[in-house]
Order: C-alpha cells, then structure tokens, then sequence
C-alpha cells in the first residue's frame, strides 16, 4: 500500500493541453483513415464515425496515460527540488 497523497489535479489549462495533445493525432489519422472510404459520405456520417471511435478512445485511455505520465513527471520535479 502506498503511503503517498494523491496528487492534486492539475490545472484546467494542462488537462486542456494534455486532451489536445490526444484529440489531435487520433482526429488526424482518423482522417487519414476514412479518406477515400468515406469520401462520398455526408460530413455529419463522416464527423459521427470519426468521433464514436476517437471520444472514447481518448477520454479512456491516452488521457488517464498522459495524466498518469504528467503527474509521474511533476512529482520527480518536485521530489528532486
């Protein structure tokens, strides 16, 4: 059992960053992926499909990890300051 507080949230700005820094390489090769699949699909079909597999994705999975990576990394800074 760890004896260590939990770390404090970070700040909306770096939670802002971090879901961009995982929104935008799943949003780009999403893209790149449907390309021709889904060219002749309207853009609503083609934004739903995009979003369905990215959204989950991201807030399930590469989010918690950058957190989990941001929170690791700061309490070394801290640790060794």
């Amino acid at each position: 059992m760890s004896s260590r507080p939990p770390a404090p949230l970070p700040s909306i700005h770096v939670r802002a960053a971090l879901t961009w820094v995982a929104i935008f390489p799943l949003v780009t090769i999403g893209l790149m992926l449907l390309g021709s699949f889904a060219e002749g699909w309207h853009p609503v079909l083609r934004a739903l499909a995009l979003t369905v597999v990215i959204i989950p994705l991201a807030v399930y999975v590469i989010v918690p990890r950058l957190l989990q990576l941001y929170t690791g990394i700061t309490r070394r800074r801290s640790r060794d300051h």
